[in-house]
């Protein structure tokens, strides 16, 4: 078992790791498949709440480069098989009858971003960098566009996600993008343990159908769209325009 993502359990409470850390967890393959791998392994167990975060410093970097940059990788394919996997990652936890909390322990930049906005309850820090510089690499965001939406609202995510750039914690919680606020990284583990077992001593039945009716409610566990929004993101990443960006940006 690949050990890229980690999973643990403790009582009702299951915390799920991309172990990445020495790349800032930005999102290969590999990690994905592993992290496919996890949440499958969740319907073994008796938990109602699943924490989502990041080994070392960040939470996810957004893809990563060398994997998405054709002259580097050599497979022009790679960029929609990646895509693809983080769409049906995406619509996977957000199926899940669990409750998810994203605890976003530092950078979560575009995909890694998006990721948080999956989940049903975002815990960050005044000084986590979040946001959505997709615009900004030649890029277009739309993998990740609907759970942007159902998180900050169509008005600001609009805003967000065409401006571009980076935000502080503290300006992601204003803009609705982060629901508590930590005062610092080192209070973020609490925060995120008092949340987790706020959520995990309602009754998991109750849990379940009260995020399936949300679901069905805010509309987002439509698959069309969301694997839509991976060949479309796929489409604009495959452009020299931006494969030029971002061969800059390793360089």
């Amino acid at each position: 078992m690949s050990e890229l993502a980690l999973l643990r359990t403790e009582g009702r409470i299951a915390t799920l790791t991309m172990n990445r850390g020495e790349a800032r967890n930005s999102m290969s393959l590999g990690l994905l498949e592993a992290m496919h791998s996890r949440v499958d392994e969740l319907a073994d167990t008796d938990c109602s709440v699943l924490v989502l975060t990041g080994a070392g410093k960040s939470f996810c970097a957004g893809m990563d480069l060398k994997a998405v940059v054709i002259e580097v990788s050599g497979d022009a394919s790679l960029g929609e098989k990646l895509l693809t996997s983080l769409a049906e990652l995406t619509m996977k936890i957000r199926s899940l009858p669990m409750v998810t909390v994203a605890s976003v322990n530092g950078a979560a930049i575009g995909g890694g971003c998006g990721l948080s906005c999956v989940c049903d309850v975002t815990v960050s820090h005044k000084d986590a960098k979040v946001g959505f510089p997709e615009v900004d690499l030649g890029l277009c965001p739309a993998v990740i566009a609907p759970w942007v939406v159902a998180k900050m609202g169509a008005g600001r995510a609009r805003m967000a996600m065409l401006m571009g750039g980076i935000m502080s914690g503290t300006r992601g919680h204003e803009l609705g993008l982060i629901d508590y606020l930590a005062a610092d990284r080192e209070g973020l583990e609490s925060l995120t343990t008092e949340i987790a077992e706020r959520l995990a001593s309602g009754g998991p039945k109750a849990l379940a159908a009260t995020k399936d009716l949300l679901n069905v409610i805010d509309g987002t566990v439509d698959p069309a769209m969301v694997l839509r929004g991976a060949k479309l993101s796929a489409g604009v990443l495959g452009t020299a325009e931006a494969q030029a960006v971002l061969m800059a940006r390793l360089g």
